[in-house]
Formats: C-alpha cells, structure tokens, sequence
C-alpha cells in the first residue's frame, strides 16, 4: 500500500505521522513546494498551478491514494487535482475541524492563515456547520512560515499574537492550517482550557477509507514500517532536516527510503 501526500511544505507532516501510527506498513510519498512555499501568500491560479503539479509528481509514483494534506491547497486546487487524478487514483482534501468542534455551542476561535480568514470558503463552513456555537476567525501572519523555517522565536511570537487575539475562555479551538498541527503543545499551552481541533487523524482514515484499508497497527499486513519518498518541487530528496524540529518529522525521519 502506497499513500501520497501533498503540501506546500511540512504541513504533511501531520498527517502523514497520522497515516504512519494507523498504517505502519504504509509507503508513503511526501510531495511539496519549497520553491513556491507559502502558498497562502499566491494568487489562486498559481496555488492551483502548483498545487497540480505536486500531485502528479506524486501520482507518477504509483500511489493508492493521494492526501491534498494543505487547507489552502484543498480550497483552491482540490477540484483541479480531482479532475486530473480520479477516479483511477483516489483524492482526499483537507477540511478545517469546524463542525465537531461547534458541536458542542459555547465560544470557538478558528485559527488560520490571513488569506483564509474571513474568506468565502470559511465563512461558509462556519455557515453550514458552526451551528449555535459562537465562533471568532483568528488571523496569523508569519505562523506557517515559522514553523517551515523551524524558527522557534518566531513561531513563540505568532502565536502569542495570536492568543493575543483569542478571546478569553473559548471552549473549542480549530487548527485551520495543517502547518499548526505541529505545534498543538505550544499552541495549547497559549490557550489554556481550550480543546483543540485537528483534521489530520479525520484525513488519514478517510483515505484509508478510500482505498478500503482497515486503520490501526493490529490490522497491519507488516510488522515493520514502510518506507518514504521524498519529492521537493518535483526533485527527489530526502525529508528536509528542519523536519526533524517536529516530533512528527523526527518520527518519519528514520524511515528507510523508497526507491
């Protein structure tokens, strides 16, 4: 079983560390875009241009599935790589945790990127899933870069900004950009008493879903892990070193690599 990955960076990350604890013996391809990266700061057609192309360098490795593992990315060029790939290779987005984490009412802070805060695409999730709950749409500038740069100062300083705009005692927080999933202890800890709200585990087995495998390591066909491969803009490489900063990078680091 082979599973690909697309991001404009380490985003993946997540949810590849997801896929990796359900399916252990799972290959997987990590495709993304440090050339063009972020893509939050581009224009539509080119985060769809890119987008595109990450995914059929990904595809030409054979996959079973291919994770669109970006929010921005799964808003601008989800149908554009579903029209290019399926139905022969399946294609599952990534969506922000909105509904189970309205589900409970009570006040919810979403976290995203600027270029996706307050847009079309948000707002109608919140529409169509934040039910009664009362929800804030928090900006932040320069977080997705930090975490790419592994810049620890940085990324302290965005998120305090950040919390900084959180109002006071939210019961629910969303993750809505793949690339803060690496930083649920800090973001946690910024937001005290707030639940947090991810979509990497949802992703991974809805993928697994798709190609009809059973989640979970007891149902793995090996005991041993699969490997990686590692596709930057396109050119095969090894997982980037700043990875490692992460505790899902340093995890998929010591996978063997795949040829």
């Amino acid at each position: 079983m082979k599973i690909a990955l697309v991001d404009s960076g380490l985003g993946l990350l997540a949810a590849a560390a997801a896929v990796r604890r359900m399916r252990p013996d799972a290959d997987l391809v990590l495709s993304c875009d440090p050339d063009g990266m972020p893509w939050g700061l581009r224009t539509v057609q080119d985060v769809g241009e890119r987008a595109l192309r990450c995914a059929l360098a990904a595809a030409e490795r054979g996959p079973d599935v291919l994770i669109v593992a970006c929010n921005t990315a799964s808003v601008h060029a989800l149908a554009a790589v579903r029209a290019a790939l399926e139905p022969a290779l399946p294609v599952v987005g990534t969506v922000p945790a909105i509904k189970p984490a309205a589900a409970g009412g009570g006040a919810v802070a979403i976290w995203a990127t600027p270029a996706t805060t307050c847009s079309a695409y948000q707002r109608g999730l919140i529409a169509e899933f934040g039910g009664g709950a009362e929800i804030t749409e928090v900006p932040c500038p320069g977080l997705a870069e930090a975490v790419q740069a592994g810049d620890s100062a940085a990324v302290d300083a965005a998120v305090a900004a950040a919390a900084a705009l959180t109002p006071m005692g939210v019961r629910a927080l969303v993750l809505g950009c793949t690339h803060y999933e690496l930083l649920t202890d800090r973001i946690a800890a910024a937001v005290p008493g707030a639940a947090l709200f991810c979509s990497a585990d949802a992703v991974a087995a809805q993928a697994l879903r798709r190609i009809g495998a059973a989640p979970g390591p007891a149902d793995a066909v090996s005991a041993g892990t699969g490997g990686l491969e590692v596709l930057l803009s396109g050119r095969a490489a090894g997982l980037p070193a700043v990875a490692s900063v992460y505790a899902e990078g340093a995890a998929l680091a010591v996978t063997p690599a795949t040829a």
